[in-house]
């Protein structure tokens, strides 16, 4: 068991994006498995994890996924035949208190017992609990690759959206032609194509509500992430919420958003006689502001506090000010671009980088060799040196010192 707990402790501690890689290979030799799917809506870039026969995890839906969950009570795994990837298969699913839901397409049965459900159960909880609490962190890295991950797939959506229209509007232009015969024919037809091109458009639509918050639940669900931090703070904590105005707030910036309060937070409370705390979030043209006020002694440290939200700021466009008045109190301010800027060359070549190429990338941006960043990753020099090579390419820079500024410059750090 103290071998198992160890491996188990190697699958979570590593880059998020590729979590569900380990736990496939954890979980291989007590339950052999075609694909393994971990879906959770915490991550708003990638709320897949996938892990397998690329045939099952590459077609599986976010509706698919959806209608798993709810066979599932919370805290209980499920043996049952689903549709996973366009086809029926047979699954073990596992939906932890988080709401996170593990998928494992199962192999034809062997003659050995696995381990029971139970255990399973268990495993899987360590799992979700350290994907809530990377995502809860909000890390830069994890910032960053969450924006990279939305960008890519708007862009891909828009693609097919365009795509698709065009086609569709075609076909109905074809089928709607008074020089057409069989009127019955051609009314059925016509039918189909909109209900298609209808269902089509939605696909942005139901993007968009997987990777966007609604600003007054975004800011309600910091207030219950607040409530244990601040519960023993002895003076009053005022939350003044967003005016309800219809827009959307992307979720790495209410993930982002809420990191920082929660930082900001802890450094007011650990001042002396804070006897009031006011934590407000609003809109300003195209920011999302977040001010935190106090009244108390106002010696709060605001060049540590700006140090710490560094690289979250950067990665998120953000700018912070921070006030602190003697005998009077401070004061804090964020604001945060809902929109990316609209030339961000370095980002988009971000992008094209893979999980391990991102995490490679980061040790570069701490200036490490190359014979360093294998030890620590557990791989062969030559291996590091295969991926420097590709991240050259793909960032069009012409050394590693390039890159690493690159890296610095969004907010991407080894651990």
């Amino acid at each position: 068991m103290d071998v198992r707990l160890e491996q188990l402790r190697q699958v979570i501690d590593g880059p998020l994006p590729e979590i569900a890689v380990r736990f496939s290979r954890f979980l291989a030799p007590d339950w052999p498995h075609r694909a393994l799917v971990i879906f959770t809506r915490e991550c708003t870039g990638r709320p897949r994890k996938v892990a397998g026969d690329r045939e099952i995890v590459d077609r599986v839906t976010i509706a698919e996924l959806d209608a798993v969950r709810e066979t599932v009570g919370s805290g209980e795994v499920v043996t049952a035949t689903v549709e996973i990837g366009g086809a029926a298969h047979t699954v073990r699913a596992v939906r932890d208190e988080t709401d996170t839901l593990l998928v494992v397409v199962a192999k034809p049965s062997r003659a050995t017992t696995p381990p029971s459900d139970e255990v399973l159960r268990a495993w899987f909880a360590i799992v979700a609990t350290s994907i809530r609490q990377q995502v809860a962190q909000a890390s830069p890295d994890y910032l960053a690759e969450s924006r990279a991950a939305s960008s890519e797939r708007a862009r891909t959506i828009a693609q097919l959206t365009e795509t698709h229209e065009d086609t569709l509007a075609s076909i109905l232009g074809t089928l709607r032609s008074r020089d057409l015969d069989d009127r019955t024919a051609r009314a059925a037809a016509a039918e189909t194509a909109s209900s298609a091109l209808i269902a089509l458009r939605s696909v942005g639509a139901s993007d968009r509500e997987l990777a966007t918050e609604v600003p007054t639940a975004a800011f309600a669900r910091l207030q219950a992430e607040l409530e244990p931090v601040l519960r023993h703070l002895p003076g009053e904590v005022d939350y003044v919420r967003p005016e309800p105005d219809g827009r959307a707030l992307p979720g790495e910036i209410a993930h982002g958003a809420r990191a920082i309060v929660r930082a900001v937070a802890v450094a007011f409370a650990a001042q002396p006689a804070v006897s009031r705390l006011r934590i407000a979030w609003g809109f300003d043209g195209t920011d999302l502001v977040v001010d935190i006020r106090d009244h108390g002694a106002g010696v709060l440290d605001g060049a540590a506090l700006t140090r710490q939200l560094a690289g979250r700021l950067q990665t998120l466009d953000g700018r912070l000010e921070v006030e602190s008045l003697p005998g009077w109190g401070s004061r804090v301010c964020a604001r945060l671009p809902l929109e990316a800027p609209e030339e961000r060359p370095d980002e988009n070549l971000l992008s094209t980088l893979n999980p391990r190429e991102l995490e490679v990338l980061g040790h570069l941006a701490l200036g490490r060799r190359n014979k360093q960043i294998a030890g620590d990753l557990g791989v062969s020099e030559s291996t590091i040196k295969f991926h420097v090579t590709a991240i050259l390419q793909k960032l069009r820079v012409s050394n590693r010192g390039e890159a690493g500024l690159l890296a610095a410059k969004a907010g991407i750090t080894a651990a």
